[in-house]
């Protein structure tokens, strides 16, 4: 969500005045789009990484203030749980200070942030979700003290009413109700920004929505959620789950969820702003006494505030971004499909195969979602949730293949192209693309090594199974700080 509010109770009156300033808010941005008043000349990418706090046994710990204290950057900030924390890494040109500058930095700033939670006993984890959680880890108690997520979790559930339900067929069967929104919590993700001009949004995000699927096929990181086994990026059915605001008999009217992958492609930016404010109640109807007309008119720029804030409570798996800086305005997207983790190196090939591909796609005579429906899009994305690197997805031209197929016979090219045009040689380029051919060859990921590593030691060294977990867990923190990509981690 990414902005601070007040602990409060909201009237009628408020829902009236946040809706009216939405809308204006709305017209002001289609004013902004048609006038292009938009920074896009020297476009920038970022990264944000959610990550779980462990004590010394790998166990959750709920230490995130103290953490925050400890490592005193503010680039850090909480997130939904005490057992999670976020880091936002500054933005950059994506070809600045050569091939080894990024990894560096983000490493630099995780193992300074280590060291400092270290000292109090805590530790940091890139997974995409803990596996030594637990259900009675997520109670109210486990929310941040921050005001805004418990008023987040009072909204959600007054819209529903009822307890949420937690349901997922995989390897095993987890069907569980939960009185908070703090399950969400257990979902950690990596998120790609990418910086885009107006007239190219639409190519962006249309390209980033049809790929979400081969993305998380290649980097599932999330297969035990409560000690079970089930999708090899349960992340997913759980994040669409834990937040949803609808109860049954509301769904089946066809309301839409707030984690939505969408229903058809865009021509503009404007589509999703205006789906925003015409399909979703407002969760936290606070207005800011910004006039964003008169701002505008007066030739300054609006923060649009009532229109971002509402647009942080729409969980689209890839958001439209609308930000100011330096008094100028930009769009991004903002990817949010990937678990965190395993590996430094494997977030920074997940972003390289990403932007490259984006990148050739949209440069593509025919775009693919010319050639693609949007619920093929969307199928793809649940396939490869549930199946991981073993999932067969559709491709037009192609079928429908496995995803490793699909990646080394036409896509992996494809991302090296665009990598390529994105001004990246090749020094860069084919060692991180080389991570995700090695995947494709091993057929092993971060969801892979997990699972085997479990069952090797519930099932041949006869640990419990939370104590399996537990081990696992530690050996998987062992070999993140390694920093090798995870399809080369052993299990033994």
């Amino acid at each position: 969500m990414g902005r601070d509010v007040p602990e409060l109770t909201f009237t009628r009156d408020d829902r009236r005045q946040f809706r009216n300033k939405m809308h204006t808010c709305l017209d002001v941005f289609a004013r902004m789009l048609r006038e292009s008043r938009f920074d896009f000349e020297r476009p920038q990418v970022g990264i944000e990484i959610e990550l779980n706090l462990v004590d010394d046994s790998a166990e959750p710990a709920m230490r995130s203030t103290d953490v925050l204290d400890a490592i005193a950057d503010p680039s850090w900030s909480t997130e939904l749980g005490q057992f999670n924390l976020e880091i936002n890494i500054d933005p950059r040109r994506l070809t600045e200070g050569g091939p080894d500058s990024w990894e560096q930095e983000i490493r630099d700033a995780l193992n300074h942030a280590e060291d400092r939670a270290a000292a109090i006993g805590a530790h940091l984890v890139m997974i995409g979700i803990l596996p030594t959680l637990e259900l009675k880890d997520t109670g109210l108690a486990a929310l941040s003290e921050d005001p805004r997520y418990r008023l987040l979790n009072e909204q959600i559930f007054s819209a529903r009413g009822e307890d949420l339900l937690i349901s997922v067929d995989g390897v095993e069967h987890l069907r569980t109700h939960a009185d908070t929104i703090a399950p969400e919590a257990a979902c950690t993700s990596t998120q790609f920004h990418l910086q885009v001009s107006p007239d190219e949004f639409a190519d962006h995000w249309n390209a980033a929505q049809a790929i979400a699927g081969v993305q998380v096929a290649l980097a599932a990181n999330s297969p035990f959620l409560f000690s079970k086994e089930l999708w090899r990026e349960t992340r997913i059915p759980l994040f669409e789950q834990a937040t949803d605001t609808r109860p049954d008999e509301i769904k089946v009217q066809g309301v839409r969820p707030r984690v939505w992958f969408g229903e058809r492609w865009i021509t503009s930016v404007f589509d999703l702003f205006e789906e925003n404010t015409r399909y979703f109640p407002a969760l936290l109807p606070l207005c800011d006494d910004e006039d964003p007309e008169d701002t505008l008119d007066r030739g300054d720029i609006p923060t649009l505030a009532e229109l971002t804030l509402h647009n942080g409570t729409v969980y689209r798996w890839n958001r439209p971004v609308y930000a100011v800086v330096d008094g100028v305005p930009h769009l991004r997207v903002e990817n949010r499909v990937l678990p965190a983790g395993p590996t430094v190196t494997d977030v920074l090939s997940n972003g390289a195969f990403y932007y490259g591909l984006v990148r050739a796609l949209v440069e593509e005579d025919r775009p693919v979602w010319t050639r693609m429906s949007f619920a093929a899009a969307e199928d793809n994305l649940h396939s490869a949730a549930r199946h991981g690197i073993d999932a067969p997805l559709y491709w037009p031209g192609m079928g429908e293949v496995p995803a490793t197929e699909l990646v080394l016979r036409r896509l992996l090219p494809l991302a090296d192209r665009g990598l390529e045009r994105l001004g990246l040689d090749a020094d860069w380029r084919e060692p991180l693309l080389g991570i995700i051919e090695q995947r494709c060859v091993s057929g092993r990921n971060g969801a892979v090594w997990q699972a085997e590593m479990f069952h090797h030691l519930h099932d041949i060294d006869h640990a419990g199974r939370h104590e399996a977990l537990r081990r696992m867990t530690r050996q998987y923190i062992d070999y993140m700080h390694l920093n090798a990509p995870a399809h080369t981690w052993p299990v033994d």
